[in-house]
């Protein structure tokens, strides 16, 4: 194996979430394919589309072109009209050839993966263009496949791997977001801490300390006469985190403690996934 041990963390998850789609839509016939899910605007098919058109990228595959119709509602911005491109392209795919298109690429990817040499800090293409580090396109889409995994999941009725190795991806990417939630988007006092203690199949209790000058800092000690404490289970962290559930749904499985209207700017800004 010559993938780089920074970034195997990432192909680990990246492999175990695939293998657990693969696993979910194998058996699935045509009509559980237009299933709605908790991802807006998309179902099962759209999230397997997204998954497939993302790896064909990270393959170094050209992307299709195609025209998107005027009336998709969940579509807003650019983000959104690029990632949509490889989801429209195959609304019309047959349940046989989403599942031989998800085992090939799966093969494909798979054997990149194997023969990937290069050093995590290289410059790869993103999304729109962009350029990132290999190591951060890897851990974004370790992160991304996690969560349409759930997305597929509560689709399907089928819970299960809220502890796997993209799950803890997830946590890191979403803990890293944190500061900006708190010190920017809900505006927290300054020389202030927040505190969230989450529980369930991953558990963390971290604090959000805000500076003089207004800056966020994520700490893994907690603090003491915090501003205000968030305690959440885990599954509802990243639903509310990833844009899967409205706060008011969410809500009774929140206690906060502290500030109420802080609390509330936090959570009302709780979403950080495009």
């Amino acid at each position: 194996m010559s993938l780089h041990p920074t970034l195997q963390p990432y192909a680990d998850a990246w492999t175990h979430s695939i293998e657990a789609i693969s696993e979910l839509v194998q058996p699935l016939v045509e009509a559980e394919w237009n299933r709605r899910t908790p991802c807006p605007g998309w179902s099962v098919r759209d999230i397997v589309s997204h998954v497939l058109g993302r790896d064909s990228e990270m393959l170094g595959d050209p992307r299709p072109i195609h025209t998107l119709p005027r009336d998709l509602y969940h579509v807003t911005n650019d983000h959104q009209r690029y990632m949509e491109m490889q989801v429209d392209v195959r609304r019309h795919h047959t349940a046989p050839e989403m599942t031989s298109e998800l085992e090939y690429m799966i093969i494909r990817r798979n054997r990149q993966l194997r023969n990937e040499s290069r050093d995590p800090g290289t410059k790869v293409r993103g999304p729109l263009g962009t350029e990132l580090t290999l190591q951060e396109a890897m851990r974004r889409h370790a992160f991304d496949v996690w969560v349409h995994e759930q997305d597929l999941r509560t689709a399907l009725g089928r819970p299960g791997n809220l502890d796997s190795p993209g799950a803890h991806v997830a946590r890191d990417v979403l803990l890293d977001a944190l500061p900006a939630v708190v010190a920017d988007r809900a505006d927290a006092p300054r020389s202030s801490a927040v505190v969230f203690d989450v529980h369930g199949p991953v558990e963390f209790l971290r604090t959000i300390r805000v500076d003089i000058q207004g800056r966020g800092t994520l700490e893994s000690s907690p603090a003491l006469g915090p501003a205000a404490t968030l305690t959440l289970d885990w599954e509802t962290y990243v639903r509310l985190a990833c844009g899967r559930v409205p706060l008011e749904a969410a809500k009774e499985g929140i206690k906060t403690e502290g500030d109420p209207d802080l609390a509330e700017a936090i959570l009302r800004n709780f979403t950080v996934t495009p």
